[in-house]
């Protein structure tokens, strides 16, 4: 499974989540890689020193040269490894304008390891320019986090089109995995309100596991820490694994669900 988290408005709990469902799936004992693809590179602090890190995902986009496997290094977690970012991805786009291929890059890159991961997750920058197109062309599945807040929807319909426009052409089996819902407060009957509104919206696709408001999930990512070793009792460690569950789950049925098709065309 690799499954791009992206949302392309800023503060929805985008990298929050992509941290914490890479953690929760290598804590699962799966062989997981998180791939940051965001400038700010919240990601890779959170499980690496970047003082420390010479090569990152800008070098395998920018310079076919460059493999990924030359830029993954293991977490402080067990079966977790982090494909870094570096600032400098920001100047990404400019630099591949022409280029034919400039949507794959980063699918070829991951090809290139794809027997060694069970899983990638990929983080995504807050936009949908070209390093957000290259995540849905070399995903296998797409997470939306969206916040619990009154201006919830507000740019979804835009993300929408992008991926009908990857479907289209680039990768035709990129599948909605969920919406999650984060930062929910359930305490009010605003954020009762919001989360019905969601539902209405996406129905089935929204998923059971909610991310409440947690003081704890704010603290984690200023200790360079995911929230299953910075506060494991808490309820964000609880809700993000269950998650992980509620993830792999709909990924394994829908696999099937591909297969079983597969198998009644070739019967015919």
């Amino acid at each position: 499974m690799i499954v791009a988290v992206a949302n392309q408005k800023g503060g929805v709990g985008k990298t929050t989540t992509a941290i914490n469902l890479a953690a929760a799936l290598a804590l699962r004992g799966h062989k997981t890689l998180l791939i940051d693809l965001d400038p700010q590179a919240n990601s890779s602090m959170s499980f690496l020193d970047l003082q420390q890190v010479s090569r990152s995902v800008y070098d395998v986009v920018e310079d076919e040269s460059c493999a990924l496997r030359d830029v993954i290094l293991p977490s402080s977690q067990e079966h977790l490894d982090v494909a870094p970012a570096r600032i400098n991805l920001a100047k990404l786009e400019s630099k591949l304008v022409g280029e034919i291929d400039a949507h794959f890059r980063l699918k070829d890159g991951i090809d290139s390891v794809r027997e060694d991961y069970v899983h990638t997750v990929i983080d995504c920058p807050p936009a949908l320019g070209l390093l957000t197109v290259n995540a849905l062309v070399a995903a296998t599945h797409l997470l939306i986090p969206i916040q619990s807040s009154y201006f919830a929807l507000e740019g979804t319909d835009d993300l929408l089109e992008t991926i009908e426009k990857v479907r289209s052409r680039a990768n035709p089996s990129l599948e909605l995995l969920g919406i999650l819902i984060t930062m929910h407060d359930r305490r009010t009957s605003l954020g009762r309100d919001i989360r019905q509104q969601i539902t209405k919206v996406f129905g089935g696709k929204v998923f059971r596991t909610i991310i409440t408001k947690s003081v704890r999930l704010e603290e984690s990512p200023a200790y360079k820490e995911s929230i299953f070793s910075f506060a494991p009792d808490s309820s964000g460690a609880t809700e993000y694994y269950s998650l992980s569950e509620e993830v792999m789950d709909r990924a394994e049925k829908r696999t099937a669900s591909h297969t079983k098709d597969a198998s009644r065309y070739a019967l015919r």
